[in-house]
């Protein structure tokens, strides 16, 4: 036991050399900096770091080496990221600032807003409960909300991006990658999905059920009790139940909302069918133009990184430097390329935090290609 504790102070002893000498390095780096402004030296630091990275891996042989490797590329990247905090000019985050100078500081109650589907739809009544009063414009695709707003023809534009059950909307994220856009507002709504049919039918005589694939998904348990009924996947949810109205027959039925038996006065055959009763869909709220309203706390971006070893190692590296949290980190995969990827963040930090501004400009400073999409805040309705 003695000899163990002997072994572990002398290695507390060693870290304390370890952080000494790490301030000194730095202290050199930054006073090298200085002298560099002065003589107005501008030098790359890539060969640099390359020579360093290369001369401790062979200092440290064969057993040490890849721990050395990452020790010296996290105090490379410490020390670029103090040097991003120092250097300034034209910057992401000065069309932040602007952005948070210009907007208003209440969300606006009334808009012209695109929703994808048809009365009915959960996107409707995010939209409803986000907004006081909306005058909503329903389309058919994803891809015309995003280009309802891209033209200016709406204000806003409400998107589902996730379930807590199903995961991600992937026909979203890829619709991210081809528009212009700005997140102003996300939201989660608890879903409860029923299953509504015509006057007349009961549960005994369905032979088709449609709904919308994700809707199809968070209610598989129930759907697995059925013996021969056919699911097929629509558009919408919203549509769906329209559909069936629409069709007048009996041995069809839709998953949808409450509000559609309403709306299209249509009968519940069973309610509550999802597999889980903390089934959320998170929406988010698009504008054409950059607006960030008070108590914005999430940061919004896609970040395309370099096809080679640990590249996006070297990005996430950035996060846990600063303390920033990653909330959700989706993979797309970039058109017209041979299976490369873009990275989409949704990341914790107040967009007035200073860790915020620092990791902004490390991100912008580096060899990745950085796309903002957004500060906000998340409610739920």
């Amino acid at each position: 036991m003695e000899e163990i504790l002997s072994m572990e102070q002398k290695m507390d002893e060693i870290d304390e050399q370890i952080v000494r000498l790490l301030d000194q390095r730095l202290a050199l780096s930054e006073q090298q900096e200085e002298l560099k402004r002065k003589n107005r030296v501008l030098t790359p630091d890539t060969g640099r770091e390359r020579e360093l990275i290369a001369k401790v891996t062979e200092l440290a042989g064969p057993e040490a080496k890849y721990c050395a490797q990452s020790v010296f590329h996290a105090i490379s990247a410490a020390d670029r990221s103090r040097r991003n905090a120092v250097e300034r000019g034209d910057s992401l985050m000065d069309s932040i600032h602007q952005a948070l100078a210009d907007t208003p500081d209440l969300f606006p109650p009334e808009a012209i807003v695109a929703c994808q589907g048809t009365e009915g739809a959960y996107s409707q009544i995010t939209c409803d409960r986000m907004f006081k009063t909306p005058s909503i414009m329903f389309f058919e695709s994803f891809s015309h909300v995003f280009r309802a707003v891209e033209a200016g023809m709406c204000q806003y534009g409400i998107l589902p991006i996730e379930n807590s059950t199903a995961g991600s909307v992937n026909a979203v994220y890829d619709q991210m990658l081809k528009h212009n856009f700005y997140i102003v507002k996300s939201a989660r709504l608890k879903i409860n999905h029923f299953l509504l049919a015509n006057p007349g039918a009961s549960l005994d005589g369905i032979r088709e059920i449609i709904s919308h694939q994700q809707a199809i998904s968070q209610c598989s348990n129930f759907l697995s009790t059925l013996k021969n009924v056919d699911v097929h996947p629509v558009a919408n949810t919203a549509i769906a139940a329209r559909t069936v109205a629409e069709s007048g027959r009996t041995d069809v039925a839709a998953i949808c909302s409450a509000s559609c038996g309403e709306d299209y006065g249509m009968k519940v055959l069973k309610e509550n069918i999802q597999d889980s009763n903390g089934n959320y869909t998170r929406f988010i709220c698009i504008s054409k133009n950059q607006e960030i309203y008070p108590g914005a706390d999430r940061i919004s971006l896609i970040i395309r990184v370099p096809h080679k070893p640990g590249a996006l190692y070297n990005v996430l590296a950035k996060f846990y430097a600063l303390g920033v949290n990653i909330r959700k980190l989706e993979s797309r995969p970039m058109p017209d390329t041979d299976f490369e990827f873009e990275f989409y963040f949704d990341v914790e930090s107040p967009v007035y935090a200073p860790e915020t501004d620092r990791l902004i400009r490390d991100l912008e400073k580096g060899p990745e290609t950085i796309r903002y999409l957004g500060a906000y805040n998340e409610i739920l309705i």
